[in-house]
């Protein structure tokens, strides 16, 4: 069979650990027999960052901007463990974070719903998509350790260095501590709500939004006051024609409705509740290896990702030669979102049919009963046993019924 032909390469972002091993097994087992894969390759593992002085991660931004479309294995994000595990030159920022700032995007992440695998919580019959706002907040902080006896304090310059306010945050007269400032920016959080409420429309999805504006009543109230401005100026009217609505609420008050829900709306989060509250609605559905997560800018281009880490306890079993059996999905609809993309906006449906018969021949080897073992005990299907298969038998039974 010849293989399908690509016109613009990929954007690829190879990463590390258990990830970096599925990464390689996932193109040789499932793509490369079938498309002429064409990428430009950045290697972002946690060494060759710490060799580049994290330049590469900066060149496979600019590399997504300009050719539209990336996909990204999982990454370390180093602590101080990590430093020395690595001899790191310093603790390097999240590259998803620099990826994020760089493109100004936000993060879209979906629960890979399979038959047999009820959720934790019985009543989400329905997906929950969750949209991260991509930019500031912590991920782009600057913070510090104080000593007992100083002060710190939230100081405003103008363009010409005066300054226009002083507030005290606090003064540490009884004993050390740590300081952290954070920043967004209006034009970041207008793009975020116009992605969000483009992407409710498209996916025909209500979208609700939640954040802690009743103590946060500047920070965080701007971007209630930005999301309410920019709905009803600009898409009121194309969601009450879909039958749609937007609701903003406290977060907490989100937290508690979506728990009773159904499922079946796109929850807007900030930067960090939707790091946090992505992980629990994809371990609520079965799996951090079930959720795909796509980065989508203001001015179309994406990266697609796993929404999981990079599995270092199978990792180190791996390097005893130990067999694992490691939950490949999300890193798979990683490759399936990217290739389907590319082939959309180039013109080829031949590559976008692929993508979508890799995603159910995904789908029909976990519901037919194969399987990695973090599924099992969540799998019931009548009339199925389920198997348990290492990392390379799941990735080959898969390859058995795209063949078919």
């Amino acid at each position: 069979m010849a293989k399908i032909q690509m016109k613009t390469p990929i954007v690829e972002m190879d990463g590390d650990e258990m990830t970096r091993i599925l990464w390689g097994w996932i193109k040789d087992i499932l793509i490369l027999p079938y498309v002429d894969l064409r990428t430009e390759y950045y290697d972002l593992s946690l060494v060759k960052r710490d060799e580049t002085e994290d330049q590469i991660t900066i060149d496979a931004a600019e590399a997504t901007k300009r050719l539209g479309v990336a996909v990204k294995c999982a990454t370390i994000t180093p602590n101080a463990q990590r430093v020395e595990e690595y001899h790191l030159k310093k603790m390097w920022k999240s590259p998803n974070g620099t990826v994020r700032r760089i493109l100004d995007g936000t993060v879209f992440r979906k629960p890979i719903l399979v038959k047999g695998i009820t959720p934790y919580v019985p009543g989400w019959t329905k997906p929950i998509a969750i949209a991260r706002h991509a930019y500031g907040d912590i991920y782009n902080s600057v913070e510090t350790k104080v000593s007992k006896g100083d002060s710190a304090y939230l100081v405003i310059q103008d363009s010409d260095g005066n300054e226009v306010s002083r507030q005290l945050i606090h003064s540490f007269g009884t004993g050390d501590g740590i300081v952290q400032g954070i920043h967004n920016l209006d034009d970041s959080i207008r793009a975020f709500a116009r992605s969000c409420f483009n992407y409710g429309l498209s996916e025909k999805l209500p979208v609700w939004f939640g954040a802690k504006d009743t103590i946060s009543k500047t920070y965080d109230h701007r971007f209630k006051d930005i999301f309410n401005e920019i709905f009803e100026a600009e898409y009121k009217e194309a969601f009450d024609e879909a039958g749609l609505y937007f609701m903003y609420t406290l977060i907490d008050d989100i937290v508690a409705r979506v728990m009773r829900s159904e499922g079946g709306m796109l929850w807007v989060c900030r930067n960090y509740d939707g790091d946090v509250m992505s992980d629990m609605v994809a371990t609520a559905y079965g799996s951090l290896g079930m959720m795909s997560s796509v980065l989508v800018s203001p001015d179309g281009k994406y990266e697609y990702e796993a929404a999981h880490g990079t599995v270092t306890r199978h990792y180190y079993k791996y390097l005893k030669g130990e067999e694992t059996s490691t939950n490949s999905v999300a890193t798979i609809w990683a490759w399936t979102g990217a290739l389907a993309k590319r082939g959309e906006l180039d013109d080829i449906p031949e590559l976008v049919s692929f993508a979508k018969k890799l995603e159910k021949a995904t789908l029909d080897t976990i519901e037919s009963g194969y399987m990695t073992g973090d599924l099992i005990p969540m799998f019931r299907s009548e009339g199925i046993t389920p198997v348990k298969m290492n990392s390379i038998q799941f990735l080959q039974a898969i390859a058995s019924r795209l063949e078919k």
